[in-house]
């Protein structure tokens, strides 16, 4: 199975004003014995967020605002043979840190990378329509979002190139690079916050989603399309 430090893995959060998730994101993580650093790369956060995160027993990094140049950055600051990237309001389910190590333990897992299914925190049906959609587009498209996490080794996020420094698609920028051979179900749930679903519509929300992944996939530049996701 390796060794301790071979196991050992770093946990990147991007944040922008995450006061009202961040402290239970952290808590989340730091159940699992394989975490030995949480970094949480922080974009200009205008409230305490950056003050919880080192409360709460994270490295604070200031990074330019934007998830793919504060998760590249965070990355870049990581020390652990693994990397977790995850969002500040998703929540881990149980059974989610021995899948991690299940994952880290299996032959040639170097060569992989994982990814949480997605579940939201909501009782709504429409909450489980759009994990219906979700479960399909991994399965069939191979194409995971951010918010589900990436478990991945350092080496084979530095192979890849890692995140690009973009405002957004940062994930499937790298998830494309990566391919459907290295892409795994983790076996275990992230718990994803529903509230920007409720603001903005479970129909609405979702098209404008894939509205912008269109016009990434057709080649307009991602520091257009973050004019429409806002």
């Amino acid at each position: 199975m390796g060794t301790l430090q071979e196991h050992c893995v770093s946990v990147v959060i991007p944040t922008l004003n995450a006061v009202g998730d961040l402290a239970a994101a952290i808590g989340d993580a730091r159940q699992s014995p394989l975490v030995h650093e949480i970094i949480v790369a922080d974009g200009g956060s205008r409230d305490a967020t950056c003050t919880i995160a080192a409360e709460n027993g994270a490295a604070v990094l200031l990074a330019p605002r934007g998830r793919g140049p504060q998760l590249a950055a965070g990355a870049a600051a990581a020390s652990g043979a693994w990397l977790l990237f995850l969002h500040a309001d998703c929540r881990m389910a149980a059974g989610w840190d021995a899948a991690m190590l299940g994952f880290i333990a299996a032959d040639r897992a170097q060569e992989r990378a994982g990814y949480f299914d997605f579940v939201l925190d909501d009782a709504a049906p429409a909450a489980r329509r759009l994990e219906s959609i979700v479960a399909w587009r991994c399965r069939v498209l191979a194409l995971p979002y951010g918010d589900q996490g990436l478990l991945i080794s350092r080496a084979l996020y530095d192979r890849v190139g890692g995140f690009a420094p973009i405002p957004l698609m940062e994930d499937v920028d790298l998830i494309r690079r990566l391919g459907r051979r290295r892409l795994s179900r983790l076996g275990t749930a992230i718990l994803v916050s529903s509230r920007r679903y409720r603001r903005d519509g479970y129909i609405r929300r979702p098209l404008r989603n894939l509205c912008c992944l269109s016009l990434y996939l057709a080649g307009v530049a991602p520091a257009r399309i973050v004019r429409l996701y806002g």
